[in-house]
């Protein structure tokens, strides 16, 4: 187990749960994931505060399924911009987000603002922020990290997958 100078690492990323792709069109972006690629289309999400109109996506199935988001602004004049970076942000599964929030933190990670909240799948999660600064110098060095609570039926299902 790592250790760092909060001592041994009190949680787990379990695996991929997500990856946000951003454009300044989400029917381009569904014309390829959905129409050419055959994920299948699993819901939209939309936050006027997050500035983003999103189509969610999965590959696979069940707990251990990753959800693909295609992301367009609602507001292309308007901040976080979710369409310059194409790759918007990769989601690990964590399983017990407040315990990794408070180690990372106490390890110099930054964090985005916000905190821990709820997610547009319904999962808690927070964001590693994509730069550090002098008091929180580790970050994602240029790449947003989506950190989200596993729920029970993940967490089991990684279990018995590393078993």
């Amino acid at each position: 187990m790592d250790k760092a100078q909060g001592g041994a690492r009190p949680f787990k990323v379990l695996g991929i749960q997500q990856i946000a792709i951003g454009g300044v069109s989400r029917e381009k972006l569904k014309t390829l994931w959905v129409d050419k690629l055959g994920l299948a289309l699993t819901g939209t999400f939309q936050s006027e505060r997050e500035n983003v109109e999103e189509d969610i996506c999965a590959i696979g199935s069940g707990p251990l399924k990753v959800e693909v988001d295609l992301m367009q602004p609602a507001d292309a004049q308007k901040k976080p911009a979710v369409h310059a970076t194409p790759l918007n942000h990769v989601g690990l599964w964590i399983d017990d987000l407040p315990r990794a929030v408070a180690w990372l933190a106490a390890n110099g990670v930054r964090f985005a603002p916000g905190g821990i909240r709820k997610g547009a799948a319904g999962f808690d999660i927070c964001f590693l922020h994509p730069k550090g600064n002098e008091e929180f110098p580790v970050s994602g060095e240029g790449v947003l990290i989506e950190l989200v609570q596993a729920p029970p039926e993940v967490i089991d299902a990684f279990a018995r997958l590393a078993g």
